[in-house]
């Protein structure tokens, strides 16, 4: 049994029957980014994710926008809130919301009517490889994103960051000139095989400015092979670029589930921090989510 108490920083819940998923529908190929998809296109609830998580002793989840159709964003956040109300989870809610839209405002205050609602998550991953990027472009190098980005403090909105390490000094200028934005950088900043220096010094950028922190997740994005090894040097990297205190570990399920299990996955988290003290261990593990995402949960 794992005693160490868990707040999941990075979970996705979804019902195919429910909305559509674009990312999730017929026909896969292992082309993409993540590779196919296929084993993880099914209806994916509550009850899936705890048999996932077997022995651990989670506390709390943070539930991420599941790549819904753009049109169907404020339908998840709904759809998340009466869930959250009526089972305890998740508690709280980064919903989706299209920064480049010049009416974005008015998604941005619907989604912050709900309650469990902490932020949004934009997905921006630009990579001049066709194989690894999300977008056509890079939107975050446009204006008309720059200004939907700085409406999200009039809403009391933090921001989870899905880039690629080369759009990072770019989007650190931008990050700095809104300190009122909490900023979480998704899976430990997706590190490309080969640009390793890259990642490096974009960490590094980031991690100077005080309001932004990482999550130890998504291994697997950009090394779908991964090994406890590999593993190690991107994890301790990322803790010793931000800290003990702004780093959180969070599984990502299901789509790590690509990469492999639940106790796959956390467990070689928990062994790379094996020799931190146990405060520090129940701040990755736990304290720091619950703290960065205003859960008032007590661990």
């Amino acid at each position: 049994m794992n005693k160490l108490p868990f707040v999941d920083a990075h979970v996705h819940l979804w019902d195919l029957d429910h909305l559509r998923y674009p990312w999730l529908t017929p026909p896969f190929d292992d082309d993409g980014p993540n590779g196919s998809v296929e084993s993880i296109a099914k209806t994916y609830r509550l009850a899936d994710y705890r048999a996932d998580a077997g022995d651990w002793d989670v506390r709390g989840i943070v539930h991420v926008d599941a790549g819904a159709t753009p049109d169907a964003a404020l339908d998840e956040t709904r759809w998340l809130q009466a869930m959250a109300d009526r089972e305890g989870l998740p508690n709280a809610i980064v919903a989706f919301a299209d920064l480049y839209d010049p009416d974005v405002d008015t998604l941005l205050a619907a989604h912050a009517a709900h309650r469990n609602v902490r932020g949004i998550r934009h997905i921006v991953n630009w990579h001049a490889d066709p194989r690894r990027t999300y977008t056509p472009r890079d939107v975050t190098r446009d204006g008309a994103w720059s200004r939907g980005y700085a409406r999200l403090a009039a809403q009391g909105l933090s921001f989870d960051l899905q880039a690629y390490p080369g759009q990072f000094a770019g989007l650190a200028e931008l990050i700095e000139r809104h300190p009122e934005t909490p900023v979480m950088v998704n899976h430990m900043g997706m590190c490309v095989p080969g640009e390793e220096a890259e990642w490096r010094d974009g960490l590094t950028a980031l991690a100077r400015l005080p309001h932004v922190a990482i999550k130890l997740s998504g291994v697997g994005f950009t090394h779908r092979r991964w090994t406890l090894e590999q593993a190690r040097g991107l994890v301790l990297t990322a803790i010793d670029r931000f800290g003990t205190d702004r780093a959180m570990v969070a599984s990502d399920f299901p789509t790590d589930k690509l990469f492999g299990s639940f106790a796959a996955t956390l467990g070689a988290y928990a062994a790379i921090t094996a020799d931190f003290t146990d405060a520090e261990r129940r701040a990755l593990f736990a304290g720091n989510a619950n703290r960065l995402y205003r859960m008032g949960l007590k661990l």
